[in-house]
């Protein structure tokens, strides 16, 4: 009976849009909405889409349209130009609609999907009213969830831009499953890396959107100076996750503390109570208390990372790593795993950082170990970074994205 009503809804919606795009005017980039799931929330997405947004503030009208609100005020500045909405604000009491819909799980967010516990039917339904209230312009989604909301509810005189920030493999087989169906209705879909555009075009070669293609994110300007590499400090920054590896981060550095006492390691991003009890047990337990600190989230991650000489990533995966980057920005030599997909793509091996083999602790200590060794070293490599970061520059990931918008305008 679901599925009946389903394929009903489907079909009249297909009536309503084949109808619409009758009587659609010519397509506009002059209008640019970016749907993200918590915009005053923190994290490396929300930071990267306020990035790009400043960026397309500068000549077009732009507003993010935040799902949910659950803070009061934004972790990270808003840039100008920049408005931002909400369609479950979460900080003011809901209507007695809204109390009883968001009772119900979500019916349109596949359940295999990280956000799903975080959205409700009564997100649904606002997502669909703000989606069919869209009269032109682009819309660009930013995790699968919304990707596939948006194939299938944006109206056909809006430009659709899904964008994708972690790794195609990490996800289920059953949102792969949704994404192969779906994506093709989307004008065009952007990756973050090569590798990862790569597995996509595999995918979707059977039925891909309009343009498949890469662009990374671009680096913030952050506040500090570029290091002088000489504070006995590593740092490293991520939330208090699984996917982090910071449980192998700790077992690194046993060797490291070791051979080296008098360096220290300052781990920054938060997490639940839960993730932070269970790594700050893991270090007393390693008796690392006086050498590993956990020191929470801070907005202002360029002041921490110029504190520094080494940058260390110790995730099982990374969609592209932009606190590599950040890092880099000021100098800072990195030392990671060369997990999939990003790090090796941003890093080059002994040029600007150190790649090591993946789920090794010990190899990524004696990596760690060495460039605290060898002075001339990081500084050849920190020096390199600066380099590297350059490339990734706003204006230049920016002008990517207008080359883009303006195609789906032409095409």
């Amino acid at each position: 009976m679901r599925n009946a009503a389903a394929g009903v809804a489907l079909r009249l919606l297909k009536a309503v849009n084949a109808r619409r795009a009758r009587h659609a005017p010519a397509p506009d980039a002059g209008t640019v909405r970016i749907l993200l799931q918590h915009a005053y929330g923190m994290g490396g997405t929300i930071r990267t889409v306020l990035n790009l947004a400043g960026y397309l503030a500068r000549e077009r009208d732009v507003e993010i349209v935040s799902v949910v609100r659950a803070a009061k005020e934004p972790f990270f500045p808003i840039p100008p130009g920049v408005r931002v909405s909400f369609l479950d604000d979460r900080t003011r009491p809901r209507g007695r609609v809204g109390r009883l819909l968001s009772r119900f799980p979500s019916v349109l967010i596949p359940e295999q999907e990280n956000v799903y516990r975080s959205v409700s039917l009564w997100t649904d339904l606002r997502l669909v009213g703000f989606l069919r209230s869209l009269r032109g312009g682009v819309l660009i989604s930013t995790r699968p969830g919304f990707n596939l909301v948006t194939a299938l509810f944006a109206p056909p005189d809006v430009l659709t831009v899904g964008q994708e920030h972690v790794a195609l493999d990490v996800h289920s087989p059953e949102v792969r499953r949704l994404i192969r169906r779906r994506y093709g209705r989307l004008d065009a879909f952007v990756t973050l890396t090569q590798a990862d555009l790569d597995q996509y075009a595999r995918l979707l070669r059977a039925n891909p959107p309009r343009r498949l293609l890469r662009v990374p994110n671009a680096v913030p300007d952050l506040a500090g100076d570029v290091s002088a590499l000489e504070e006995k400090c590593v740092v490293a920054i991520g939330r208090l996750v699984h996917a982090k590896g910071f449980d192998r981060l700790v077992e690194a550095w046993k060797h490291v503390a070791a051979a080296h006492p008098d360096w220290v390691l300052r781990i920054y991003g938060g997490g639940t109570q839960k993730a932070e009890h269970r790594l700050r047990t893991r270090i007393e337990e390693a008796g690392l208390a006086d050498k590993v600190f956990l020191m929470g989230s801070s907005s202002e991650v360029g002041v921490e990372l110029a504190k520094s000489s080494i940058y260390v990533v110790s995730s099982r995966y990374e969609g592209f790593g932009m606190t590599i980057l950040e890092a880099m920005s000021k100098g800072v030599p990195v030392v990671s795993f060369d997990c999939p997909h990003g790090p090796k793509e941003i890093i080059t091996h002994e040029h600007d950082g150190l790649l090591v083999r993946p789920r090794k602790p010990r190899a990524l200590a004696e990596a760690v170990c060495r460039l605290i060794e060898d002075r001339e070293l990081r500084a050849r490599l920190g020096g390199n970074a600066l380099l590297t970061a350059a490339g990734y520059d706003l204006d230049a990931v920016g002008s990517q994205w207008d080359s883009l918008l303006a195609d789906l305008v032409r095409s």
